[in-house]
């Protein structure tokens, strides 16, 4: 029991943290601010920064809209190969790690709103970029965290190799 609250520490801290932030600020909007109106806390920022209350039925920033039933199979399924796997990823692989519950809580996230609303709530909306929320911003930030994990762990490997070294740059000094 010990060894494996250890080896998923990192997953039973993310999900439940990134969860209760995403429902948390959801449940503000939907209590807040009046649907489909617009938030703007601070007007300098209204180029870049509001908040808009705003339903999707689809993916992540208002993708393949009325797939609410396959998005929620999707998270679901997710979620579980997210658990299966995750015992398997080498424990020194902590940015993996991050990235996979980053993903399963996101997942989790909108699938709540899903069993729970319907559609899912969104409210950032960032220039003129599609409206999203916290569980979406999770998927994103940890798949790109994950690619990053992936291509970090392939260059260690071609490095331990000897097929890769890491080259000093050429200074910019050179003897005349």
């Amino acid at each position: 029991m010990k060894k494996t609250l250890k080896q998923y520490w990192i997953l039973l801290v993310t999900v439940p943290a990134i969860l209760i932030l995403d429902q948390v600020t959801k449940a503000i909007v939907r209590a807040n601010i009046p649907f489909g109106s617009v938030w703007m806390p601070w007007e300098w920022l209204k180029p870049v920064l509001k908040f808009v209350y705003w339903h999707n039925t689809g993916a992540a920033f208002g993708l393949f809209q009325d797939g609410g039933t396959i998005f929620a199979i999707m998270a679901v399924a997710v979620s579980i190969f997210i658990v299966i796997y995750y015992k398997h990823v080498p424990q020194h692989e902590t940015l993996t790690r991050v990235a996979l519950s980053m993903q399963m809580a996101g997942a989790l996230g909108n699938l709540i709103d899903r069993i729970a609303f319907g559609p899912v709530t969104d409210f950032i909306s960032v220039g003129t970029f599609a409206v999203f929320n916290i569980a979406d911003s999770s998927i994103t930030v940890g798949t790109a965290l994950l690619i990053l994990s992936m291509w970090l762990e392939e260059r260690k490997a071609k490095i331990e190799a000897g097929s890769e070294t890491i080259q000093e740059p050429e200074s910019q000094d050179k003897p005349a």
